[in-house]
């Protein structure tokens, strides 16, 4: 078939759409796999004791031994309802200061038998034998508080909202230690009652929402106390057992006092005229949480400092959407699911390549090259019920020689309906001498059953100062069970959407974005030794200029090939016929392409080895036509584990242009990086990440050793280095050494 027919026939592409529409509705017949909660939930009985335990992974005090311990759990991967292969049990105490629980994972295997690749906080799951507990103190069958520990008690904490939103970097403060022995693993945890959130009760015992998961990694086993379906999380807490008989203290003046100390030493080389070339600085600063109560909760910030926080990885990016570069500062991370609305690229929801937000916190104190402003002061208010959600943000950041002084704002509110629908708004205002951009939002998410999802937004923009007004928003479908993941979303955004404190992938466009994946563990399977599911899927991305209506995009994505393997690396292959209308000049990497229509095709190779092996390895193949040329990329992480103490990974990636643009240009843009950790045990690591990018001639490099000397509170010694080549090829340095001092204080 002639490659201008499958890339831009109207005809075609309505079938293709009518194909996906008309299997999304055969799957509400198909949800034998999706089991609804069960009426009668399981139970795990909490013991009150009157003393304290100490915190050692080995759950040797007499008052263990009076705890009951939760019925056998259930297997939720690789064969759901079946019996797990490894034991899991779980015990539950609690006295006027902690709840504390004990988790018994095991292993006939012993020691050998546990994976661990590193101990960096909030750890990748796919890495590490874990347990992991939720709650749902409300037991609103909504909201989730979710504590995971490796068995070298490394630490992963979350907040889940409905099983989508997600707080993956908010920081609770617990602890936990672990025991490895021939036997398998023991996990001890110690949870203040101040980190909890339960309804205020002093004369009745109390039952919560209550999950336990366990990945075994060496055969990616996953088994829970109460059972889910797979394609689901154990965050979804209307599938939660019951954890019964406590009576928690009832909720009190409840303060964290986080203050810092900071000192720094700047040194610039080859700047402009007027830089110092060597600067000091000393200053003082910190945070104030005060849970006023279970629902309530006000966090301020003075003098606000992110020396800690990681730096951007650089990225060479060949498409015509903007890049997102996620938030990685502490304070703007935690509540980011309440005020982070959108829809984007995920893991779960897809949006094809779009991604639209009314808010995005880097707007906050970054300027557009990721370059720090300082933030003189700061406050968040957030509320959460059974019944509504809802926050405001209110920053103030300094002026500087370019920016000048700017006033942020943030209000969020959402209500729910139902058991877990919820429909509301957000407005953002962004005030200084240069005008006022404002944008408002309402919004929904409605769950039509355990599998169907549909979310929605209106989105809308002003300026003050001249600027013209612009709308945008977006529907999505989505559909989840064993066998299918289904979605199609519409997004719209005008040429003159202009959101100040948000994110936009790109303007002047209509998207359609539909797609599929097909789960397959059937007989016919072949190895299932090693695979455990094929999953071939389609992800059309369809984009129409949306000033003009004309076709300007669209991608068949296909990937015909993919193997699940039983270890947890896979195998795929990505065909991608592609139309481009280009109704302007478009510059990839410095190669200018100008106006017209261009049709290739590209292929892709995903392969990855089981992340948990001390040895791993990731790489994406990227060749074939491009625009009126061809484009040969790729990019190769190896990374060695010789044990979780120390692991070392490094990225090669390279972009091959030939015969590219309007002067049928031969290039090669490279890109390497490599990143290093060494950790003594979990709360002191050094940490290092270098990357060189030959486009630019910039290397940077970031060497980082942080010491969590008690719960949350940390010394950080940081030495950043960036380096590049200006505009008169002179070689211009920066140097920063940070030494900072936080402490955190529980009133």
């Amino acid at each position: 078939m002639p490659s201008s027919l499958y890339l831009a026939d109207p005809l075609i592409m309505r079938r293709v759409l009518l194909f996906i529409l008309f299997l999304s509705g055969t799957c509400f017949a198909q949800d034998a796999s999706v089991f609804k909660p069960d009426a009668v939930k399981k139970e795990v009985v909490a013991t009150r004791i009157s003393q304290s335990l100490r915190i050692d992974g080995k759950l040797d005090e007499a008052e263990w031994q009076q705890a009951l311990p939760s019925p056998s759990f259930i297997q939720i991967e690789p064969l759901q309802g079946a019996l797990p292969n490894h034991l899991t049990s779980t015990r539950v105490l609690y006295n006027r200061q902690y709840l504390y629980i004990g988790i018994m994972a095991h292993d006939s295997g012993g020691k050998k038998a546990i994976r661990a690749t590193d101990f960096r906080r909030d750890f990748s799951v796919r890495s590490h034998d874990h347990v992991a507990i939720s709650f749902d103190g409300f037991n609103d069958h909504r909201n989730a508080m979710a504590f995971t520990t490796n068995a070298y008690g490394v630490q992963r904490d979350l907040l889940v909202f409905d099983d989508v939103l997600t707080d993956l970097d908010w920081d609770g403060l617990w602890k936990v230690r672990t025991n490895r022995t021939d036997s398998g693993w023991v996990a001890e945890i110690a949870i203040p009652w101040q980190t909890l959130r339960y309804p205020k009760s002093t004369d009745s015992l109390q039952q919560w929402g209550f999950n336990v998961m366990r990945n075994r990694r060496l055969t990616n086993e996953v088994s829970a106390f109460s059972p889910y379906p797979r394609s689901f999380t154990f965050t979804r807490m209307d599938y939660a057992g019951v954890l019964k008989n406590l009576q928690p203290p009832p909720p009190k003046t409840n303060i964290r006092i986080q203050p810092y100390v900071l000192g720094s030493y700047d040194r610039y080389k080859n700047f402009p005229a007027g830089t110092d070339p060597e600067q000091n600085s000393f200053r003082t600063g910190g945070e104030i949480k005060w849970a006023i109560n279970p629902n309530n909760i006000l966090d301020l910030t003075f003098n606000t400092d992110f020396a800690q926080a990681d730096a951007d990885r650089q990225v060479n990016n060949v498409t015509r959407f903007s890049v997102f570069f996620p938030e990685r500062r502490q304070f703007f991370l935690e509540n980011a699911s309440l005020f982070g609305v959108g829809v984007g690229p995920g893991e779960d929801i897809s949006g094809g390549t779009m991604r639209i937000q009314p808010f995005f916190s880097r707007r906050i104190g970054l300027d557009d090259a990721g370059n720090p402003i300082p933030i003189d002061a700061g406050g968040r208010y957030v509320y959460r019920s059974k019944k509504r959600n809802f926050g405001t943000l209110l920053m103030r950041q300094r002026s500087n020689d370019i920016t000048p002084g700017t006033n942020f704002f943030v209000g969020r509110y959402s209500e729910n309906i139902g058991q877990q629908s919820r429909i509301g708004g957000i407005m953002t205002v962004k005030n200084n001498d240069s005008g006022t951009n404002v944008v408002a939002a309402v919004d929904g998410f409605f769950r039509l059953g355990e599998s169907h999802s549909l979310s929605t937004m209106l989105i809308r923009s002003s300026n003050n100062n001249g600027g013209k007004n612009g709308f945008s928003g977006y529907a999505q479908y989505y559909f989840t069970n064993n066998q299918f993941k289904i979605w199609w979303t519409q997004t719209v955004v005008t040429r003159d959407f202009d959101p100040a404190m948000g994110f936009v992938s790109r303007n002047d466009v209509i998207g359609t974005t539909p797609g599929i994946f097909w789960y397959y563990r059937g007989k016919k399977l072949p190895f299932k030794k090693w695979v455990r599911a094929f999953e071939p899927g389609f992800m059309p991305e369809i984009y129409h200029q949306a000033s003009t209506g004309k076709l300007i995009e669209t991608q068949f994505n296909m990937n015909p090939v993919w193997f699940n393997f039983q270890d947890g690396g896979y195998f795929g292959y990505l065909i991608n016929p592609t139309f481009q209308r280009l109704t302007e000049p478009f510059d990839p990497l410095g190669i200018t392409i100008s106006e017209g229509e261009y049709r290739y095709v590209r292929h892709l190779f995903y392969v990855s080895t089981d992340p948990s092996r001390i040895i791993g390895l990731n790489s994406e193949i990227d060749f074939g036509s491009y625009f009126n040329g061809k484009l040969n990329a790729g990019s190769i992480t190896l990374r060695i584990s010789p044990s979780p103490h120390f692991s070392l990974s490094s990225t090669f990636n390279r972009n091959r242009f030939i015969k590219v643009g309007d002067n049928l240009e031969t290039a090669t843009a490279d890109l390497w990086s490599i990143t290093g950790r060494l950790a003594l045990n979990p709360r002191l690591q050094l940490i290092g990440f270098y990357q060189r990018n030959s486009l630019s001639s910039q290397d940077n490099y970031n060497v980082r050793l942080s010491w969590e000397y008690q719960p949350l509170s940390y010394v950080y010694v940081v030495f950043n280095h960036r380096g590049f080549d200006n505009t008169q090829l002179k070689r211009q340095t920066e140097d920063h050494v940070i030494v900072k001092l936080s402490y955190l204080r529980q009133l």
